[in-house]
């Protein structure tokens, strides 16, 4: 499988995907410049985390206007996958690629942590590998975590099975305190309707080996690159 990540000013994760990738999974992947409206034939593009343009106005807020955003909106439309991590799942919230926003943490501080998480939907590109209600653990590193959207939007997201990992307490249990951020329904990675465009705050390029703290994160990645797709 070919994947493609895009560097953005700011970005800080978009090496790691690529080491996840190219090292640890042996996988072909190259470099997006978000100046650039090419894909190059990539299967997969990944939006990494970050800060793209310093976070100015918010989060991922101008990095939708990239001339890169513009082939990437086509490539999802065309039923292209699309994985955005962390700022990626900002960015793409932006660019109306996915529903609902990513706001401030609820405690107006920078967390960096490991967290627990449970598999809501494991019928999807992402997550088929894994089954429901399989707990994996994951790092965070965000200001602005927390997934809001309007009271229809989360409803809907949650009727048609969008919300794919939330945040839970070692026994499994979806509990506010083991929200780290406060988003809504202790959402912690969604899809779009057509389950080809996801986002997820947590990092799984950060947990693709067992000396550095796990390797729930290539399960992740191995599931995009399934071959019953």
């Amino acid at each position: 499988m070919k994947w493609g990540v895009i560097t953005f000013p700011g970005s800080l994760d978009d090496g790691d995907a690529l080491y996840a990738l190219r090292e640890v999974m042996g996988q072909e992947a190259i470099a997006l410049w978000h100046a650039d409206e090419r894909l190059y034939g990539v299967e997969c593009v990944v939006l990494p985390g970050g800060f793209s343009y310093g976070d100015y106005l918010r989060c991922g807020a101008l990095a939708r206007f990239s001339p890169v955003m513009k082939s990437v909106a086509r490539f999802a439309r065309d039923g292209g996958l699309v994985l955005g991590i962390c700022n990626g799942f900002q960015i793409l919230c932006e660019a109306r690629l996915l529903p609902g926003a990513l706001t401030r943490n609820r405690s107006l501080s920078f967390i960096c942590d490991r967290v627990a998480l449970r598999v809501e939907n494991a019928s999807t590109p992402l997550t088929r590998l894994f089954s429901v209600g399989d707990v994996i653990r994951l790092p965070i590193k965000h200001g602005a975590g927390l997934f809001v959207a309007s009271d229809e939007e989360l409803a809907l997201v949650e009727k048609r099975g969008q919300v794919l990992l939330r945040y839970v307490n070692a026994e499994g249990q979806a509990t506010d305190e083991a929200n780290p951020n406060g988003s809504l329904n202790n959402i912690a990675a969604i899809a779009n309707e057509t389950f080809n465009v996801f986002g997820l705050m947590p990092h799984p390029e950060h947990a693709v080996e067992a000396d550095l703290g796990g390797e729930d994160g290539l399960k992740l990645f191995y599931s995009l690159v399934a071959e019953d797709r």
